[in-house]
């Protein structure tokens, strides 16, 4: 298995090449590369499996990957090296991209080199890319990458009616149609928590609060939404979510 990693700091290149030398040992091949533009080259010349690839570059930024390389040739997994902040890591999680935070670490790469291969030929690289360029480039982020069986579904936050936990999947309802996600419900908590409208009434589920319904006060008090799901409220969060969808104008 090859990999390619692209940074312009041969400090930064020569830690993570240890780094996958000494955790990663499905990776029998690295090549390095000091800009985008020879990124692009090596990666035609020796097609890897995995390109790491850093994001602030001088001359060209590694997300300007898309205008240098043919979308026939995208059959590669990206894991950027990054040190953005807490607001572009948002973009990231919800473009279903994978990053390492700088400094990097061992068990970041570990865990990222595992999830790219588990993806190889199956994640539509280009898709998700170009989903991550406009939210990087957007004051508000409007959509989410759902890995379904055909490749990656982008929903928009206002299709998204309920999202229900189903042991390590998630149930997620939308306008038009109910997906099964192999993704914990943890997962899409720690993307949506601070996106409005989006609230966790219970342990088990999310609900987008615009599809709300009724609340109704009888078997314990719980949340029918225009769907007609109806959501279970825990009683630690029933005074607190009285108190929002009080003030929903």
């Amino acid at each position: 298995m090859k990999a390619i990693i692209i940074d312009d700091e041969k400090s930064a290149r020569n830690v993570l090449r240890i780094l996958i030398e000494e955790h990663c040992p499905k990776i029998t091949a690295i090549f390095e590369a000091e800009d985008l533009l020879s990124g692009v080259k090596l990666i035609e010349q020796e097609e890897p499996d995995i390109v790491f690839l850093d994001i602030e570059m001088p001359e060209h930024s590694g997300l300007e990957i898309l205008n240098f390389i043919e979308k026939e040739v995208f059959n590669f997994e990206i894991i950027f090296t990054t040190a953005y902040s807490e607001y572009a890591i948002q973009a990231f999680q919800l473009s279903a991209i994978d990053y390492i935070l700088k400094p990097v670490r061992s068990h970041q790469v570990k865990q990222a080199v595992e999830k790219a291969i588990k993806c190889i030929g199956k994640s539509q690289t280009n898709l998700k890319l170009e989903e991550l360029k406009l939210s990087l480039n957007s004051t508000n982020f409007n959509k989410i990458a759902l890995p379904v069986s055909s490749g990656i579904k982008f929903v928009n936050f206002d299709d998204i009616i309920v999202l229900k936990a189903d042991g390590m999947y998630t149930k997620i309802s939308t306008t038009t149609e109910e997906l099964l996600i192999s993704k914990p419900l943890k997962h899409f908590v720690d993307i949506l928590e601070n996106i409005q409208p989006f609230y966790k009434p219970h342990r088990s589920f999310m609900v987008n609060l615009k599809f709300i319904k009724e609340y109704v006060k009888s078997d314990g008090g719980y949340i029918l939404m225009d769907n007609e799901d109806m959501v279970s409220i825990s009683k630690e969060k029933k005074e607190e979510f009285l108190k929002i969808v009080t003030n929903i104008r």
